[in-house]
């Protein structure tokens, strides 16, 4: 066997799960993470897997697409998401973590595996033999020059905004209320009522609200990615958007007076204390003065205090389809992988779920075996399928979803019944799967 170690460019999720996978399978491993000798403009702690955007990972419910990927990699021995699991916070269907434990304890459990080696340090050029690139959306200019001479090709990008965070003990309880949407799980979520007048005083104010300018080549050549647009985008794009997304009120009722409001801005619990709480899908680019004057124009937030403020920064990504194998290998170098979204995968789960194959792959490759795709019908395999085949011309970053996994042969109107068959399938498959390749 080869003994000489794997390195692990990143340490974001992806970068974390796949130096674990390739230690789990008994080869060497160096993880090299930059902070905190250098920070992206994203980033806050020199911590591994630091969650930079949100708290949550998406649907817990394997009959949604990013409940079926938790599962599929719960069974393929991922350590991010045992590690979600053991740090979740209350948040009605969603899986949420303290993200502070969450990311300190895969440090600390990294750290102490005998074959893993932990360096801080940039990383300015591709190294040689076995390499993992997952060094995301904010990947540091030597490095990006260095991929960027190996493809020949420019990156893509997009831009991709967080939300902010409030002190649990600013909201005004007497306003707020506590519930999930029609009583799912349990309620978790800090729902901000408004009527008609507060929500279109509220909307002009986003519309009219100033902004960070962005830079000439930012305007350029940056796109938005649809499933994380910033608030006030949405409110610009007319009246009724808000009241359609983020700020639907179906489904939510106060308890105290029975009643359904125009609109619902919603909170999640960010820490298991309940200290921290998240606006949800209010990502932004507003100034910070902006945010505090008009998001404190929320029923329920008018003393605020905010942690942290929404941000907005320009996420990259390669040309995937041009460039990768679904073993997400460089079809130019096999002995080169890329993980997470640098490639164009979209979400923290789907991070974790490149860098468990990057890894797995990775080992494969350091112990001379074959490397492994997974099962089409499986929401893993279909989004490194997608990632690797799609049209180059239009590649835009892609999130788990059920649009992407091939027909089941019968048309099923109903649609939690038709997401339920999806999941009984990919999980089979998954299983029949591990018997015949991954454990052989």
């Amino acid at each position: 066997m080869d003994k000489q170690p794997i390195q692990v460019i990143g340490g974001g999720l992806a970068g974390t799960e796949a130096a674990w996978q390739i230690a789990q399978a008994g080869v060497p491993v160096i993880l090299y993470e930059m902070r905190p000798q250098r920070f992206s403009g994203a980033h806050h702690t020199e911590h591994l897997a630091e969650l930079v955007c949100s708290n949550s990972f998406g649907a817990m419910a394997s009959d949604r697409a990013a409940g079926l990927l938790h599962e599929e990699l719960r069974r393929l021995g991922s350590i991010v998401i045992a590690k979600a699991d053991e740090h979740q916070v209350p948040a009605g269907g969603a899986l949420a973590v303290d993200r502070g434990q969450f990311s300190q304890d895969l440090t600390q459990t990294l750290a102490s595996h005998p074959l893993i080696e932990l360096r801080r340090g940039e990383v300015s050029s591709i190294p040689e033999g076995v390499v993992v690139l997952a060094t995301g959306p904010l990947t540091s200019p030597d490095l990006a020059a260095d991929l960027h001479r190996f493809t020949g090709m420019e990156y893509l990008s997009f831009f991709d905004a967080a939300s902010p965070i409030i002190v649990g003990e600013s909201i005004n309880h007497d306003i707020a209320f506590l519930a999930s949407r029609y009583d799912k799980g349990e309620a978790a979520y800090l729902n901000c009522p408004m009527n008609k007048e507060q929500y279109l005083r509220f909307w002009q104010e986003l519309c009219n609200a100033e902004q960070v300018e962005l830079k000439d080549f930012e305007r350029e050549s940056a796109k938005f990615f649809e499933a994380c647009l910033p608030i006030e985008e949405l409110a610009r794009r007319g009246e009724d958007t808000m009241r359609y997304g983020p700020l639907k009120p179906v489904g939510l009722t106060d308890s105290r007076t029975g009643e359904r409001s125009y609109a619902v801005v919603q909170l999640r619990q960010e820490d298991k204390a309940g200290q921290l709480w998240n606006m949800v899908g209010f990502q932004t680019n507003l100034r910070w003065g902006e945010q505090k004057r008009i998001f404190r124009m929320i029923p329920g937030l008018e003393n605020a205090e905010f942690v942290r403020l929404g941000v907005m920064h320009r996420n990259t990504f390669i040309n995937a389809p041009q460039l990768m194998l679904p073993t997400l290998q460089f079809k130019q170098r096999p002995t080169l992988l890329a993980a997470g979204q640098l490639i164009g995968t979209e979400g923290y789960t789907a991070a974790s779920a490149d860098g468990w194959l990057a890894g797995t792959n990775a080992a494969r490759l350091a112990l001379g075996k074959a490397p492994l795709s997974l099962p089409g019908t499986t929401m893993m395999g279909a989004l490194l399928e997608f990632i690797s085949c799609a049209s180059p011309k239009h590649f835009q970053p892609m999130p788990p979803n059920f649009g992407i996994l091939p027909s089941l042969g019968v048309k099923i109107k109903n649609k939690q019944e038709r997401y339920g068959r999806y999941r009984d399938r990919s999980l089979a498959d998954l299983e029949n799967w591990k018997t015949t390749h991954y454990n052989s």
